[in-house]
């Protein structure tokens, strides 16, 4: 007797869940290539926001997205070194062909990613060469601590100064950087 009353439900169920198979597979080959997490892809990196958040468009088409480097925290593009790491990044990667591979979303809705060049990992190449530090959580000293332990020891980058402060910390202090001023445009007269 159950089981009359549930083949309907198990009925609607099952065309509901082959209707939206179907409406996702044609959403995605609609708008392009959707990656998955952990899956690697190529993408040419479009723009460098700071020293550790990138645009890129992937080679397979879709949108262009916005990376954060898993693993690293830059400093504040506001902060001693910031416009350094910015600027060794985009002598690094814009314009190149990446290897990118999504590993989340940030807090704010950036994809953290694990992002190659050549088979050489960018987040450990900017810890390395001072641009960077090993992000820190909880107890742990971070993925590239050990980069992170020569840069200093060789005082390359933001690690030359006597002391230097964590972006974290620099933004407990002083809050988020202030966005650039935009141009004014030809034919508008200032404000």
């Amino acid at each position: 007797m159950c089981w009359f009353l549930f083949a309907p439900l198990l009925l609607v169920l099952c065309a509901s869940s082959s209707l939206a198979q179907t409406s996702d597979a044609t959403s995605s080959s609609a708008s392009g290539f959707r990656p998955r997490f952990d899956e690697a892809y190529e993408a040419r990196v479009t723009r460098v926001s700071d020293g550790d958040t990138l645009w890129v468009k992937p080679l397979a088409g879709g949108t262009y997205r916005k990376l954060r480097l898993e693993g690293v925290d830059a400093p504040e593009i506001c902060q001693e070194g910031g416009l350094a790491a910015r600027e060794a990044l985009v002598r690094r990667v814009l314009e190149q062909t990446v290897t990118v591979t999504e590993r989340r979303r940030d807090d704010y809705g950036r994809a953290l990613v694990r992002l190659t060049v050549r088979d050489d990992d960018v987040a450990a190449w900017l810890v390395r060469e001072g641009f960077a530090w090993s992000y820190r959580w909880r107890h742990s000293d971070g993925p590239f601590a050990m980069e992170e332990t020569v840069a200093r020891k060789e005082r390359k980058g933001i690690f030359a100064a006597a002391t230097v402060e964590e972006p974290r910390a620099f933004r407990k202090r002083n809050g988020p950087c202030p966005m650039p001023e935009r141009p004014a445009a030809k034919d508008q007269a200032p404000r």
